[in-house]
Protein backbone atom coordinates (compact mmCIF):
# COMPACT_ATOMS: atom_id res chain seq x y z
CA UNK A 1 0.00 0.00 0.00
CA UNK A 2 1.59 3.26 -1.16
CA UNK A 3 0.64 6.68 0.15
CA UNK A 4 3.03 9.49 -0.89
CA UNK A 5 6.38 8.43 0.57
CA UNK A 6 4.85 6.37 3.38
CA UNK A 7 4.58 2.60 3.18
CA UNK A 8 2.83 0.74 5.97
CA UNK A 9 2.96 -2.97 5.35
CA UNK A 10 0.97 -5.74 6.95
CA UNK A 11 2.78 -8.71 5.46
CA UNK A 12 0.84 -11.95 5.00
CA UNK A 13 4.15 -13.77 5.51
CA UNK A 14 3.45 -16.14 2.59
CA UNK A 15 6.62 -15.44 0.61
CA UNK A 16 9.91 -17.28 0.98
CA UNK A 17 13.50 -16.06 0.97
CA UNK A 18 13.87 -17.47 -2.52
CA UNK A 19 11.30 -14.89 -3.68
CA UNK A 20 13.42 -11.93 -2.54
CA UNK A 21 16.04 -11.92 -5.35
CA UNK A 22 18.91 -12.74 -2.99
CA UNK A 23 22.23 -14.20 -4.16
CA UNK A 24 22.58 -17.96 -4.11
CA UNK A 25 25.40 -17.78 -1.54
CA UNK A 26 23.12 -15.88 0.83
CA UNK A 27 20.28 -18.33 0.32
CA UNK A 28 22.63 -21.20 1.18
CA UNK A 29 23.61 -19.45 4.40
CA UNK A 30 19.98 -18.72 5.30
CA UNK A 31 19.12 -22.35 4.75
CA UNK A 32 22.09 -23.41 6.89
CA UNK A 33 20.68 -21.26 9.70
CA UNK A 34 17.42 -23.17 9.43
CA UNK A 35 15.24 -20.43 7.95
CA UNK A 36 13.05 -20.59 4.85
CA UNK A 37 10.33 -17.99 5.41
CA UNK A 38 11.10 -14.33 6.25
CA UNK A 39 9.44 -12.57 9.15
CA UNK A 40 7.08 -9.69 8.28
CA UNK A 41 9.75 -7.02 8.86
CA UNK A 42 12.23 -8.97 6.70
CA UNK A 43 9.69 -9.51 3.93
CA UNK A 44 9.11 -5.75 3.70
CA UNK A 45 12.49 -4.17 4.47
CA UNK A 46 14.62 -6.38 2.19
CA UNK A 47 12.87 -5.36 -1.07
CA UNK A 48 12.81 -1.68 -0.02
CA UNK A 49 16.54 -1.64 0.69
CA UNK A 50 17.35 -3.55 -2.48
CA UNK A 51 15.47 -0.84 -4.38
CA UNK A 52 17.84 1.75 -2.89
CA UNK A 53 15.25 3.56 -0.76
CA UNK A 54 15.91 5.13 2.62
CA UNK A 55 14.05 3.06 5.20
CA UNK A 56 12.52 3.75 8.59
CA UNK A 57 11.64 0.32 9.98
CA UNK A 58 9.58 -0.13 13.12
CA UNK A 59 9.11 -3.60 14.57
CA UNK A 60 9.08 -5.26 17.95
CA UNK A 61 12.21 -6.86 19.34
CA UNK A 62 12.77 -10.50 18.49
CA UNK A 63 11.13 -10.20 15.07
CA UNK A 64 14.27 -10.42 12.94
CA UNK A 65 15.17 -6.74 12.48
CA UNK A 66 18.90 -7.48 12.20
CA UNK A 67 18.59 -9.87 9.27
CA UNK A 68 16.18 -7.46 7.57
CA UNK A 69 19.00 -4.97 6.95
CA UNK A 70 22.02 -7.31 6.96
CA UNK A 71 20.81 -9.45 4.05
CA UNK A 72 20.16 -6.58 1.60
CA UNK A 73 23.48 -4.99 2.62
CA UNK A 74 25.30 -8.20 1.74
CA UNK A 75 23.36 -8.47 -1.51
CA UNK A 76 24.32 -4.94 -2.63
CA UNK A 77 27.98 -5.52 -1.77
CA UNK A 78 27.99 -8.74 -3.81
CA UNK A 79 26.40 -6.94 -6.75
CA UNK A 80 28.93 -4.12 -6.51
CA UNK A 81 31.85 -6.53 -6.71
CA UNK A 82 34.44 -3.87 -5.83
CA UNK A 83 36.89 -4.09 -2.98
CA UNK A 84 36.96 -1.27 -0.46
CA UNK A 85 39.95 1.04 -0.64
CA UNK A 86 42.40 1.17 2.30
CA UNK A 87 40.89 2.68 5.46
CA UNK A 88 37.46 2.77 3.78
CA UNK A 89 34.24 0.74 3.80
CA UNK A 90 31.17 0.20 1.64
CA UNK A 91 28.67 0.16 4.52
CA UNK A 92 28.47 1.36 8.11
CA UNK A 93 26.19 -0.02 10.82
CA UNK A 94 26.02 1.90 14.11
CA UNK A 95 24.61 0.49 17.34
CA UNK A 96 24.24 1.97 20.83
CA UNK A 97 26.15 -0.76 22.70
CA UNK A 98 29.12 -3.06 22.31
CA UNK A 99 26.93 -6.13 22.83
CA UNK A 100 24.54 -5.18 20.06
CA UNK A 101 27.45 -4.40 17.73
CA UNK A 102 28.92 -7.83 18.44
CA UNK A 103 25.55 -9.48 17.82
CA UNK A 104 25.17 -7.71 14.46
CA UNK A 105 28.70 -8.72 13.42
CA UNK A 106 27.89 -12.32 14.35
CA UNK A 107 24.80 -12.20 12.14
CA UNK A 108 26.86 -10.83 9.25
CA UNK A 109 29.41 -13.61 9.67
CA UNK A 110 26.66 -16.25 9.64
CA UNK A 111 24.97 -14.95 6.50
CA UNK A 112 28.21 -14.12 4.66
CA UNK A 113 29.91 -17.44 5.44
CA UNK A 114 29.93 -18.50 1.77
CA UNK A 115 31.26 -15.15 0.51
CA UNK A 116 34.46 -13.15 0.90
CA UNK A 117 32.72 -10.14 2.44
CA UNK A 118 34.77 -8.64 5.26
CA UNK A 119 33.55 -6.98 8.47
CA UNK A 120 35.27 -5.05 11.25
CA UNK A 121 33.88 -4.33 14.71
CA UNK A 122 34.79 -0.93 16.15
CA UNK A 123 33.71 -0.45 19.77
CA UNK A 124 34.99 1.11 22.97
CA UNK A 125 36.17 -0.73 26.05
CA UNK A 126 38.91 -2.62 24.18
CA UNK A 127 42.35 -1.73 22.86
CA UNK A 128 42.23 0.27 19.61
CA UNK A 129 45.28 -1.21 17.88
CA UNK A 130 43.60 -4.45 16.70
CA UNK A 131 40.79 -2.34 15.26
CA UNK A 132 43.28 -0.08 13.49
CA UNK A 133 44.94 -3.13 11.91
CA UNK A 134 41.54 -4.51 10.81
CA UNK A 135 40.53 -1.20 9.20
CA UNK A 136 43.83 -0.51 7.44
CA UNK A 137 43.31 -2.63 4.27
CA UNK A 138 39.68 -1.51 3.92
CA UNK A 139 36.57 -3.57 4.80
CA UNK A 140 33.17 -4.10 3.27
CA UNK A 141 31.17 -3.44 6.45
CA UNK A 142 32.02 -1.59 9.66
CA UNK A 143 29.90 -2.30 12.72
CA UNK A 144 30.56 0.37 15.34
CA UNK A 145 29.50 2.28 18.38
CA UNK A 146 29.54 6.06 17.73
CA UNK A 147 32.20 7.16 20.20
CA UNK A 148 35.02 4.82 19.19
CA UNK A 149 34.24 5.27 15.49
CA UNK A 150 34.55 9.06 15.78
CA UNK A 151 37.86 8.62 17.61
CA UNK A 152 39.23 6.57 14.70
CA UNK A 153 37.88 9.06 12.16
CA UNK A 154 39.52 11.97 13.98
CA UNK A 155 42.83 10.09 14.08
CA UNK A 156 42.64 9.38 10.34
CA UNK A 157 42.35 5.64 10.87
CA UNK A 158 39.18 5.32 8.80
CA UNK A 159 37.40 7.32 6.10
CA UNK A 160 33.71 7.23 5.20
CA UNK A 161 34.05 8.87 1.78
CA UNK A 162 33.26 5.57 0.03
CA UNK A 163 30.49 4.52 2.41
CA UNK A 164 27.24 4.47 0.47
CA UNK A 165 24.95 2.85 3.06
CA UNK A 166 24.47 3.81 6.72
CA UNK A 167 22.31 1.86 9.15
CA UNK A 168 21.35 3.07 12.63
CA UNK A 169 20.09 0.12 14.63
CA UNK A 170 17.99 0.83 17.73
CA UNK A 171 17.66 4.33 16.28
CA UNK A 172 15.46 5.71 19.04
CA UNK A 173 17.93 4.64 21.70
CA UNK A 174 20.87 6.03 19.73
CA UNK A 175 19.26 9.44 19.57
CA UNK A 176 17.67 9.34 23.01
CA UNK A 177 20.88 8.48 24.88
CA UNK A 178 22.67 11.66 23.89
CA UNK A 179 24.57 10.37 20.85
CA UNK A 180 23.18 13.15 18.65
CA UNK A 181 26.33 15.35 18.47
CA UNK A 182 28.54 12.36 17.67
CA UNK A 183 26.09 10.95 15.14
CA UNK A 184 25.78 14.32 13.37
CA UNK A 185 29.57 14.55 13.06
CA UNK A 186 29.75 11.06 11.62
CA UNK A 187 26.85 11.64 9.22
CA UNK A 188 28.53 14.83 8.03
CA UNK A 189 31.47 12.79 6.73
CA UNK A 190 29.29 10.52 4.59
CA UNK A 191 28.63 11.15 0.89
CA UNK A 192 25.45 13.07 0.16
CA UNK A 193 24.32 10.36 -2.20
CA UNK A 194 23.81 7.50 0.21
CA UNK A 195 21.19 5.13 1.56
CA UNK A 196 20.15 5.79 5.17
CA UNK A 197 18.32 3.13 7.15
CA UNK A 198 16.97 3.39 10.68
CA UNK A 199 15.60 0.41 12.58
CA UNK A 200 14.02 0.27 16.00
CA UNK A 201 11.44 -1.42 18.17
CA UNK A 202 9.95 1.96 19.12
CA UNK A 203 9.87 5.33 17.42
CA UNK A 204 8.32 8.10 19.56
CA UNK A 205 7.21 11.21 17.61
CA UNK A 206 10.06 13.38 18.95
CA UNK A 207 12.65 10.81 17.90
CA UNK A 208 10.93 10.35 14.54
CA UNK A 209 11.38 14.07 13.86
CA UNK A 210 15.10 13.83 14.58
CA UNK A 211 15.37 10.72 12.42
CA UNK A 212 13.93 12.61 9.46
CA UNK A 213 16.98 14.92 9.54
CA UNK A 214 19.12 12.00 8.40
CA UNK A 215 16.87 10.59 5.69
CA UNK A 216 15.53 11.59 2.28
CA UNK A 217 11.87 10.68 1.70
CA UNK A 218 12.19 7.49 3.75
CA UNK A 219 9.96 4.51 3.18
CA UNK A 220 8.33 3.80 6.51
CA UNK A 221 7.69 0.15 7.22
CA UNK A 222 5.67 -0.52 10.36
CA UNK A 223 5.03 -4.11 11.30
CA UNK A 224 2.81 -4.37 14.40
CA UNK A 225 1.83 -1.45 16.59
CA UNK A 226 4.50 1.05 17.59
CA UNK A 227 5.65 0.76 21.24
CA UNK A 228 3.43 -2.25 21.99
CA UNK A 229 5.18 -5.28 23.53
CA UNK A 230 4.67 -8.52 21.68
CA UNK A 231 1.54 -10.31 22.82
CA UNK A 232 3.34 -13.55 23.64
CA UNK A 233 4.70 -11.97 26.83
CA UNK A 234 2.65 -12.42 30.00
CA UNK A 235 3.10 -9.15 31.88
CA UNK A 236 2.40 -8.46 35.54
CA UNK A 237 3.42 -6.15 38.38
CA UNK A 238 4.11 -6.83 42.03
CA UNK A 239 3.71 -3.87 44.36
CA UNK A 240 6.59 -4.32 46.79
CA UNK A 241 8.17 -1.91 49.30
CA UNK A 242 11.71 -1.00 48.25
CA UNK A 243 13.18 -2.71 51.31
CA UNK A 244 11.51 -6.01 50.38
CA UNK A 245 12.46 -6.14 46.70
CA UNK A 246 15.47 -8.39 47.18
CA UNK A 247 13.44 -11.01 49.02
CA UNK A 248 10.70 -10.84 46.37
CA UNK A 249 13.28 -11.21 43.59
CA UNK A 250 14.88 -14.22 45.24
CA UNK A 251 11.49 -15.94 45.52
CA UNK A 252 10.63 -15.23 41.88
CA UNK A 253 13.97 -16.50 40.56
CA UNK A 254 13.86 -19.63 42.69
CA UNK A 255 10.80 -20.66 40.65
CA UNK A 256 12.09 -19.48 37.25
CA UNK A 257 15.88 -19.24 37.28
CA UNK A 258 16.56 -18.70 33.55
CA UNK A 259 16.06 -14.97 33.68
CA UNK A 260 17.32 -11.46 32.99
CA UNK A 261 16.95 -8.87 35.75
CA UNK A 262 17.02 -5.15 34.98
CA UNK A 263 18.16 -2.33 37.24
CA UNK A 264 18.37 1.40 36.61
CA UNK A 265 21.98 1.87 37.73
CA UNK A 266 25.32 0.10 37.38
CA UNK A 267 25.83 0.02 41.14
CA UNK A 268 22.35 -1.43 41.55
CA UNK A 269 23.16 -4.21 39.09
CA UNK A 270 26.27 -5.16 41.06
CA UNK A 271 24.35 -5.16 44.36
CA UNK A 272 21.57 -7.34 43.00
CA UNK A 273 24.08 -9.76 41.47
CA UNK A 274 25.94 -10.10 44.76
CA UNK A 275 22.67 -10.64 46.63
CA UNK A 276 21.61 -13.42 44.26
CA UNK A 277 24.98 -15.12 44.53
CA UNK A 278 24.64 -14.99 48.31
CA UNK A 279 21.19 -16.56 48.02
CA UNK A 280 22.60 -19.47 46.02
CA UNK A 281 21.44 -18.28 42.59
CA UNK A 282 24.26 -18.09 40.03
CA UNK A 283 24.31 -14.61 38.52
CA UNK A 284 26.54 -12.05 36.80
CA UNK A 285 26.14 -8.33 36.19
CA UNK A 286 26.63 -6.59 32.86
CA UNK A 287 26.84 -2.81 32.53
CA UNK A 288 28.88 0.06 31.13
CA UNK A 289 31.56 -0.04 33.83
CA UNK A 290 32.48 -3.62 32.99
CA UNK A 291 35.28 -4.18 30.52
CA UNK A 292 34.44 -5.68 27.16
CA UNK A 293 36.04 -8.99 28.14
CA UNK A 294 34.02 -9.11 31.37
CA UNK A 295 30.79 -8.45 29.50
CA UNK A 296 31.59 -11.07 26.88
CA UNK A 297 32.40 -13.66 29.57
CA UNK A 298 29.14 -12.92 31.38
CA UNK A 299 27.10 -13.24 28.17
CA UNK A 300 28.91 -16.44 27.21
CA UNK A 301 28.29 -17.94 30.65
CA UNK A 302 24.61 -17.05 30.40
CA UNK A 303 24.24 -18.53 26.92
CA UNK A 304 25.88 -21.81 28.02
CA UNK A 305 23.84 -21.99 31.26
CA UNK A 306 26.92 -21.66 33.45
CA UNK A 307 24.94 -18.92 35.20
CA UNK A 308 21.16 -18.80 35.38
CA UNK A 309 20.56 -15.07 35.85
CA UNK A 310 21.97 -12.05 34.04
CA UNK A 311 21.59 -8.69 35.81
CA UNK A 312 21.78 -5.78 33.39
CA UNK A 313 21.22 -2.07 32.91
CA UNK A 314 19.16 -0.74 30.00
CA UNK A 315 22.09 0.31 27.81
CA UNK A 316 24.08 -2.88 28.32
CA UNK A 317 20.98 -4.97 27.60
CA UNK A 318 20.93 -4.01 23.92
CA UNK A 319 22.41 -6.95 22.10
CA UNK A 320 21.42 -9.64 24.60
CA UNK A 321 19.99 -12.09 22.11
CA UNK A 322 19.37 -15.41 23.86
CA UNK A 323 16.41 -17.37 22.55
CA UNK A 324 15.48 -19.38 25.65
CA UNK A 325 15.08 -16.59 28.24
CA UNK A 326 11.78 -17.44 29.94
CA UNK A 327 11.51 -14.49 32.31
CA UNK A 328 12.42 -10.82 32.51
CA UNK A 329 12.24 -9.09 35.90
CA UNK A 330 12.19 -5.32 36.20
CA UNK A 331 13.80 -4.99 39.61
CA UNK A 332 13.48 -1.24 39.12
CA UNK A 333 11.17 0.38 36.59
CA UNK A 334 12.92 2.34 33.83
CA UNK A 335 12.82 6.14 33.78
CA UNK A 336 12.00 6.08 30.06
CA UNK A 337 8.77 4.15 29.31
CA UNK A 338 10.04 2.97 25.90
CA UNK A 339 12.86 1.14 27.66
CA UNK A 340 10.23 -1.14 29.19
CA UNK A 341 9.37 -2.43 25.73
CA UNK A 342 13.04 -3.10 24.96
CA UNK A 343 13.58 -4.80 28.32
CA UNK A 344 10.75 -7.28 28.12
CA UNK A 345 11.63 -7.96 24.48
CA UNK A 346 14.58 -10.00 25.76
CA UNK A 347 12.06 -12.82 26.32
CA UNK A 348 9.56 -14.40 23.89
CA UNK A 349 12.13 -14.37 21.11
CA UNK A 350 12.13 -16.52 17.99
CA UNK A 351 8.42 -17.28 18.30
CA UNK A 352 8.54 -18.40 21.93
CA UNK A 353 6.38 -17.14 24.78
CA UNK A 354 7.72 -15.45 27.89
CA UNK A 355 6.93 -13.70 31.14
CA UNK A 356 7.75 -10.23 32.44
CA UNK A 357 7.36 -9.27 36.10
CA UNK A 358 7.88 -5.72 37.36
CA UNK A 359 8.62 -4.94 41.01
CA UNK A 360 7.12 -1.55 41.80
CA UNK A 361 7.55 0.39 45.04
CA UNK A 362 5.74 3.50 46.22
CA UNK A 363 8.21 5.89 44.56
CA UNK A 364 7.74 4.22 41.16
CA UNK A 365 3.98 4.62 40.79
CA UNK A 366 4.32 7.46 38.28
CA UNK A 367 6.77 5.39 36.21
CA UNK A 368 4.28 2.52 36.21
CA UNK A 369 1.48 4.78 35.00
CA UNK A 370 3.72 6.09 32.20
CA UNK A 371 4.47 2.54 31.07
CA UNK A 372 0.79 1.56 31.13
CA UNK A 373 -0.09 4.66 29.14
CA UNK A 374 2.55 3.82 26.53
CA UNK A 375 1.52 0.19 26.04
CA UNK A 376 -2.18 1.02 26.27
CA UNK A 377 -2.98 -1.50 29.00
CA UNK A 378 -2.83 -1.92 32.76
CA UNK A 379 -0.38 -4.48 34.07
CA UNK A 380 -2.01 -7.26 36.04
CA UNK A 381 -1.26 -6.95 39.75
CA UNK A 382 -0.37 -10.27 41.35
CA UNK A 383 -0.75 -8.93 44.90
CA UNK A 384 -3.99 -6.98 44.73
CA UNK A 385 -4.38 -6.23 48.49
CA UNK A 386 -1.05 -4.41 48.58
CA UNK A 387 -1.89 -2.65 45.32
CA UNK A 388 -5.12 -1.37 46.81
CA UNK A 389 -3.24 -0.23 49.92
CA UNK A 390 -0.91 1.77 47.71
CA UNK A 391 -3.82 3.43 45.99
CA UNK A 392 -5.31 4.43 49.33
CA UNK A 393 -1.98 5.77 50.52
CA UNK A 394 -1.55 7.77 47.35
CA UNK A 395 -4.88 9.49 47.89
CA UNK A 396 -5.32 10.00 51.65
CA UNK A 397 -8.68 11.05 52.86
CA UNK A 398 -8.96 14.38 54.57
CA UNK A 399 -8.72 14.10 58.33
CA UNK A 400 -11.89 14.72 60.24
CA UNK A 401 -11.91 17.92 62.29
CA UNK A 402 -11.10 17.34 65.93
CA UNK A 403 -13.49 18.26 68.72
CA UNK A 404 -11.09 20.87 70.05
CA UNK A 405 -12.19 24.43 69.31
CA UNK A 406 -10.14 27.58 69.45
CA UNK A 407 -12.15 30.45 70.89
CA UNK A 408 -11.47 33.91 69.64
CA UNK A 409 -11.60 35.16 73.22
CA UNK A 410 -8.44 33.24 74.15
CA UNK A 411 -5.84 35.52 75.70
CA UNK A 412 -2.41 36.10 74.24
CA UNK A 413 -0.96 34.49 77.38
CA UNK A 414 -2.88 31.33 76.61
CA UNK A 415 -1.39 31.18 73.13
CA UNK A 416 2.13 31.74 74.49
CA UNK A 417 1.52 28.98 77.02
CA UNK A 418 0.69 26.58 74.20
CA UNK A 419 3.88 27.61 72.39
CA UNK A 420 5.97 26.83 75.48
CA UNK A 421 4.21 23.52 75.93
CA UNK A 422 4.89 22.56 72.28
CA UNK A 423 8.59 23.45 72.57
CA UNK A 424 9.12 21.57 75.81
CA UNK A 425 7.80 18.33 74.35
CA UNK A 426 8.83 18.25 70.68
CA UNK A 427 8.50 14.48 70.32
CA UNK A 428 4.93 14.29 71.51
CA UNK A 429 3.03 15.28 68.39
CA UNK A 430 -0.68 14.70 68.64
CA UNK A 431 -1.92 13.17 65.40
CA UNK A 432 -5.23 12.21 63.93
CA UNK A 433 -6.09 8.60 63.26
CA UNK A 434 -4.75 8.68 59.70
CA UNK A 435 -1.34 10.03 60.71
CA UNK A 436 -1.82 13.70 59.78
CA UNK A 437 -0.95 16.45 62.33
CA UNK A 438 -3.85 17.81 64.38
CA UNK A 439 -5.00 21.43 63.91
CA UNK A 440 -3.43 22.29 67.28
CA UNK A 441 0.05 21.21 66.19
CA UNK A 442 -0.37 22.85 62.80
CA UNK A 443 -1.25 26.24 64.32
CA UNK A 444 1.54 25.98 66.88
CA UNK A 445 4.05 25.08 64.20
CA UNK A 446 3.02 27.99 62.00
CA UNK A 447 3.24 30.40 64.91
CA UNK A 448 6.71 29.22 65.78
CA UNK A 449 7.85 29.61 62.14
CA UNK A 450 6.49 33.14 62.00
CA UNK A 451 8.15 34.04 65.28
CA UNK A 452 11.50 32.70 64.09
CA UNK A 453 11.18 34.53 60.80
CA UNK A 454 10.55 37.83 62.61
CA UNK A 455 13.54 37.25 64.86
CA UNK A 456 15.77 36.58 61.86
CA UNK A 457 14.73 39.81 60.18
CA UNK A 458 15.34 41.86 63.33
CA UNK A 459 18.81 40.34 63.82
CA UNK A 460 19.85 40.70 60.16
CA UNK A 461 21.85 43.98 59.79
CA UNK A 462 21.17 43.96 56.01
CA UNK A 463 17.41 43.72 56.41
CA UNK A 464 15.43 46.85 55.78
CA UNK A 465 11.82 47.05 56.68
CA UNK A 466 9.35 48.24 54.10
Amino acid sequence: MICADLLVFESDNLIKFTDLALDETLLRAIDAEGYSTPTPIQADVIPAMLAGSDVLGIAQTGTGKTASFVLPLLQRILQNGKRAQPKASHALIMAPTRELAAQIAENIANYAKFTKISVAVVVGGVKPKPQIRALAPGVDIIVATPGRLLDHMTAGVVSLKQTNTIVLDEADQMLDLGFMPTIRKIMGQLPRQRQSVMMSATMPPAIRKLANDFQNNPVEIAVAVVSKPIDRIEQSVQHVPAAEKRAALTKILSESPRSIVFTRTKRGADKVSRHLEGAGISAAAIHGNKSQSQRERALAAFRTNDISVLVATDIAARGIDVDDVSLVVNYELPNVPESYVHRIGRTARAGRSGQAISLCDMAEQDLLRSIEKLIGARLESVNQPLAEAIKVTERPKKSKPTNQKFKSSQSQDGIKSRRRKFKSKPKKNSQSSDGTPSPKDTVAGLNRMLANAGSTKRNNPHHRGK
